[in-house]
């Protein structure tokens, strides 16, 4: 049995990577795709999402939902933190430009992901790569959303191994910490898959070498071989790590119920104001606690299956003819 998905996302290299792999996914079937602000603008994720689907020419193109917020629209990063392009490309595909036309149907984001939700209730599951404003803003448009949806999985925040953007917060929160708020305080059944969990899944120079020679010499297979081999010189001049980490296949892994992966219940919020603590995602431990669980975590999850999940998709994909 497929499971019906919906991913939202704003890709970055490994979340192009994941977006693919979905593609070929025999579990999942991927309704839509839309676009969001983060690692690239609003603007540019539409494109790249319209230029990865029109690359792979999947047997059932998902839709595409549109956003036309600016980069300029997230917070400034902090000094010394490498940026976005830096780690992705100008344009977040690499060295690549992608030139797609526009689109013929456009839709919102949020609305497309109500669309989507109210068309096979009780069944979608949402995947959210990139901040969440889109299923803040979804959540406004349909109070009902949290009773037709099939569960909302996270990939974001940070606990015991500390934030990426600044000491306690991540990246896909900090950029977005209302909209975050707005979600995790949502009655939606949520799993989170925070940087605790997602970073010792990769693959190193050796494991891309390889890898990209069982590749075949296809247009979308180039493609794929030239977004990981960028991605292991930018990981390892910006950050700096020997191997790249595969985040957004294990939020994947996770949406599609494809790996095994351990969960605990706990009750969240997201700080919102602060010079040092705002995006940070703060987990209610003690021993009394007060409010209920509103989420489950993701605390473990079976690192090798996931890269051999991507491995097994990827070269699949690839092989993909236009």
């Amino acid at each position: 049995m497929t499971q019906k998905l919906i991913i939202d996302a704003d890709p970055g290299i490994v979340d192009a990577l994941a977006i693919l792999v979905a593609m070929v996914d025999p579990t999942v079937d991927l309704l839509a795709l839309t676009a969001t602000s983060g690692a690239v603008s609003g603007v540019q994720a539409t494109r790249n999402l319209h230029f990865l689907t029109g690359l792979a020419d999947p047997l059932k193109h998902p839709r595409i939902g549109q956003s036309d917020l600016p980069g300029e629209s997230l917070p400034e990063l902090p000094a010394g933190m490498p940026s976005p392009s830096q780690l992705n490309g100008r344009f977040g595909l690499g060295e690549l430009q992608p030139n797609v036309p526009d689109l013929h149907n456009r839709r919102e984001s949020a609305k497309l992901i109500v669309d989507v939700v109210r068309e096979f209730p009780g069944e979608v599951r949402i995947l959210t790569l990139g901040p969440l404003t889109n299923v803040s803003l979804a959540i406004d448009l349909e109070p009902e959303l949290p009773l037709l949806l099939n569960g909302l999985v996270i990939l974001g925040g940070a606990f015991a191994a500390g934030g990426d953007v600044t000491p306690v917060a991540e990246f896909n929160i900090w950029s977005d910490p209302s909209a975050a708020r707005s979600v995790i305080r949502s009655p939606i059944a949520k799993t989170i898959l925070p940087l605790d969990v997602t970073q010792n899944a990769g693959l190193n120079f050796e494991d891309i070498e390889h890898l990209s020679g069982l590749i075949p010499s296809t247009p979308i297979g180039e493609l794929v071989t030239s977004l990981m081999q960028f991605a292991v010189r930018a990981t390892h001049q910006f950050l700096p790590r020997e191997s790249i980490a595969i985040p957004a296949v294990c939020a994947l892994a996770v949406a599609a119920r494809s790996e095994r992966f351990t969960v605990k219940s706990r009750s969240i919020d997201v700080e919102t104001r602060g010079d040092l603590c705002n995006g940070m995602m703060v987990m209610d431990q003690r021993p009394f606690r007060i409010a209920h669980p509103n989420v489950d975590i993701v605390t473990e999850i079976d690192d090798a299956a996931v890269v051999d999940y991507f491995c097994r998709n990827i070269r699949r994909v690839s092989g993909l003819v236009t």
